[in-house]
């Protein structure tokens, strides 16, 4: 046993060492914009790009809608396929791998094929992005709400709603949004995360999004892109660590009336 244990933490050692090593050296990397001096000259620097703010903002906007559209478009439909149809579930998983497959620049020029005639011209409109975004993230959109009707049960607690005379919209708002909040998290910070590094759709689209602009630097500059690199990795794991923190809170509250009832 001592043996084994002693065997696992030397993997986790190497493991973390080969992980951590590249960041520790992009972040001295990034540290060495001012000649003999570790100094934060480029963060300044980015921070002080006007096109920073602009292409960041843009994406976080465009983020923000790709969530919103995501799970209203998911969500009903997984409920929907848990309860009515769940036979259907093996072809929707085949769907959602397609983003996978199908590359990038197939589905900027589907969209522009698709939306740059009448009824629908969107070609003009930062929504086509929201469209590619939306498509990019559905799998994970529609693994982390499915994963979360997995864990409730779902029938059960639709019964007993409707038994009490619950519409769909109360069942839906009061009693199946509640236990998926860890799933909906998941899903808007996994969003989140994908929509603001995605390059190709931006350029393809011609839109001033920040993965174009994280390209452009990484092309014109030498320690700025380090110090982008360094910021959308703290961003992500600031994501990840948000989705436990606010797991966490959410399991204590809900561990707080059972403790006390014992």
């Amino acid at each position: 046993m001592k043996k084994r244990t002693g065997l696992s933490w030397l993997w986790f050692a190497i493991g973390m060492v080969y992980f951590f090593l590249p960041l520790v050296a992009t972040f001295l990397f990034s540290l060495r914009g001012k000649k003999g001096v570790l100094s934060f000259v480029a963060y300044q620097n980015v921070f002080n790009d006007p096109q920073f703010a602009k292409t960041f903002s843009f994406s976080l906007g465009m983020a923000a809608l790709t969530v919103v559209v995501g799970l209203i478009l998911m969500v009903p439909t997984t409920i929907w396929i848990h309860l009515k149809v769940p036979k259907a579930k093996p072809l929707i998983e085949l769907f959602s791998l397609l983003p996978f497959v199908v590359p990038p620049i197939i589905l900027a020029f589907g969209l522009i094929k698709t939306y740059s005639a009448p009824p629908i011209v969107l070609t003009s409109s930062p929504l086509i992005l929201v469209a590619g975004y939306v498509i990019i993230s559905f799998p994970y959109i529609y693994r982390s709400v499915d994963e979360g009707l997995r864990a409730m049960d779902l029938r059960g607690l639709t019964e007993a709603a409707q038994s009490l005379g619950a519409s769909w919209g109360t069942l839906l708002l009061k009693v199946v949004l509640p236990n998926l909040r860890t799933a909906l998290l998941s899903a808007t910070f996994l969003t989140f995360a994908i929509v603001i590094g995605e390059l190709t759709l931006a350029v393809l689209l011609a839109w001033p999004a920040f993965g174009p602009y994280m390209a452009l630097m990484g092309r014109n500059r030498a320690y700025e892109p380090a110090a982008l690199a360094i910021m959308s990795f703290g961003l992500t794991w600031g994501a990840i660590g948000l989705i436990q923190a606010l797991t966490r809170t959410g399991r204590d509250k809900g561990a707080g009336p059972a403790a006390g009832a014992h």
